[in-house]
């Protein structure tokens, strides 16, 4: 099993009650080497106020408490996950350079200024028409932003749909979610199998398996794993199949980083 969880979150992030010695000890009784604290930062989120974003001066001083507490049991890193929005360019490329992460994810969480997670987006559209309004901003998102190490759970909006993942697959957003992919491989940037997907109850992970062999026919090849997790029951959750989804999409390698740097390890 993959002994490294990159993707989690703690009481950092509004949708979390965890703290990060929670967190961590979760991880060590799991049985992992390799953690990354990923806690969100959603900024200008119009259902979220300025109160729910953490403090990142606040968050690396908590954060580098807990490196030190645990680092005889696991390796802890410092990441964060960036809820893009396309206003949000300049301010992000800003940020990043500013705080010394050891990771960045850069996500979609909302669109219209909306979260996608509260639905409101869907309110007088199908799910098809929504998802595909979620797409093309995502595309605009990565033109105007790209310095992140992986871009997170590219079909996270399949969970929130009235009818899921009925109204969704890779062939019927081909278009935009190909031109998303073809910017990340031009860019660097990887993605992340991310495992919420079956957490919440989805038949795959993040994102389908015909993303992630699609974004591997482009040239991808950077990915790195995650389980998604908001509490310590979640940390390297279905932790088990990740092989297999990895291997059958053509990775032979998943990464881990450090310092903003990947290390590339055999799946």
């Amino acid at each position: 099993m993959i002994k490294a969880d990159v993707h989690m979150h703690t009481n950092f992030s509004h949708d979390s009650d965890s703290t990060p010695e929670q967190m961590a000890e979760g991880a060590i009784k799991k049985g992992l080497e390799v953690i990354c604290f990923t806690d969100h930062y959603d900024k200008d989120d119009m259902d979220w106020g300025p109160e729910d974003i953490f403090d990142p001066d606040a968050y690396f001083e908590k954060m580098v408490q807990i490196r030190e507490k645990y680092k005889d049991q696991i390796q802890i890193r410092i990441g964060v996950e960036l809820g893009l929005q396309p206003h949000l360019g300049g301010f992000y490329e800003e940020f990043v350079k500013k705080y010394p992460f050891d990771f960045v994810i850069g996500s979609i969480h909302s669109a219209e200024g909306k979260d996608i997670a509260r639905k409101r987006i869907f309110e007088g559209r199908t799910d098809e028409e929504t998802y595909r309004i979620i797409f093309r901003e995502m595309v605009e998102d990565v033109k105007v932003f790209n310095d992140f190490d992986v871009f997170g759970h590219v079909d996270y909006v399949a969970r929130y749909g009235r009818n899921r993942e009925k109204e969704y697959s890779y062939q019927r957003f081909a278009d935009e979610i190909d031109e998303v992919l073809k910017i990340l491989v031009e860019n660097g940037c990887g993605i992340e199998l991310n495992m919420a997907g079956l957490k919440y109850g989805l038949p795959f992970a993040h994102p389908h398996t015909d993303i992630l062999k699609r974004y591997r026919e482009l040239g991808g090849e950077l990915i790195t794993v995650g389980a998604d997790g908001h509490r310590p029951d979640h940390i390297a959750y279905d932790y088990h199949k990740v092989r297999d989804i990895l291997e059958s999409c053509g990775f032979k390698y998943y990464a881990e980083f450090k310092e903003r740097k990947p290390s590339f390890f055999k799946v």
